[in-house]
């Protein structure tokens, strides 16, 4: 077996993607919901004819995915809820939701640079994605879009770690702060955790996604506090499933450990 590549980091919040964009700037005029017919018209297109089938056929040629558990998102089939999930995938991190939910509407929070490359925003808005405002003015329709869409019974997926590591077979720490959005609207949170295995040929390795939740706290508990204990439940119930990862491509090492 091939030693995996070594990737050194200072902290478990650097970016390690490589991927290098310009910020735009999100505010309150800011399209999160656009109402003109033909926009609407395409994004159905692009969503449900173009980005669901290819999401499908390219997680099952290129990672032969498969998805343990998602039998637990059955009885929540006509609600919205929140999917957390490890950020270890660049394409498939935009992907697996959909394949995950692939009868549901699935949108992605993302930083705004992934809006930023000249020409893709439409396309990346029709797509599902959600941009976290730049500008403090942008964050009440923003929060309101995440309303709006739990509303209809979508599927809001959040990656907690924020930064893509390639590969990486470990969750890497995060803060609470996504986790008010669940907790306000008192909506199921379920964890989605990217495991990578050893195929017999190649270096691109299988996945298995697992699913596990519902994740509940209700209105039983003061925000702040149901906040803190509903990111620490996810955060051990991402850890262990991470662990089941028994394939590594890249191996990430803390500069100055001494276990390097």
């Amino acid at each position: 077996m091939s030693e995996p590549k070594i990737v050194y980091y200072d902290a478990e919040s650097d970016e390690l993607a490589g991927i290098e964009k310009n910020t735009i700037k999100i505010d309150s005029s800011f399209p999160y919901v656009h109402k003109n017919p033909i926009w609407r018209a395409l994004s159905f297109v692009v969503y449900r004819v173009i980005m669901k089938p290819v999401a499908f056929l390219w997680c099952k040629l290129k990672f032969s995915l498969k998805i343990k558990g998602k039998e637990k998102l059955k009885p929540f089939k006509k609600q919205g809820y929140f999917l957390f999930s490890n950020h270890t995938l660049l394409a498939g991190d935009a992907f697996i939701p959909n394949v995950i939910n692939y009868l549901k509407r699935s949108y992605v929070i993302v930083h705004a640079d992934n809006l930023s490359t000249k020409g893709t925003k439409n396309f990346i808005q029709m797509c599902g994605a959600i941009p976290v405002p730049t500008e403090f003015s942008g964050f009440r329709p923003f929060l309101n879009t995440i309303k709006k869409r739990v509303d209809e019974g979508a599927c809001i997926c959040i990656y907690p770690e924020a930064h893509v590591w390639p590969y990486c077979t470990f969750i890497r720490d995060f803060a609470d702060t996504a986790f008010s959005y669940p907790i306000k609207l008192d909506t199921p949170v379920f964890t989605s955790v990217t495991t990578f295995q050893k195929r017999k040929l190649g270096k691109t390795p299988k996945v298995t996604v697992y699913i596990d939740g519902p994740f509940m706290y209700g209105k039983s508990l003061p925000t702040k506090v149901a906040q803190k204990k509903l990111r620490d439940e996810v955060y051990e119930v991402m850890r262990e499933r991470a662990k089941l990862s028994t394939y590594e491509v890249i191996r990430y090492l803390k500069r100055g450990d001494m276990s390097e």
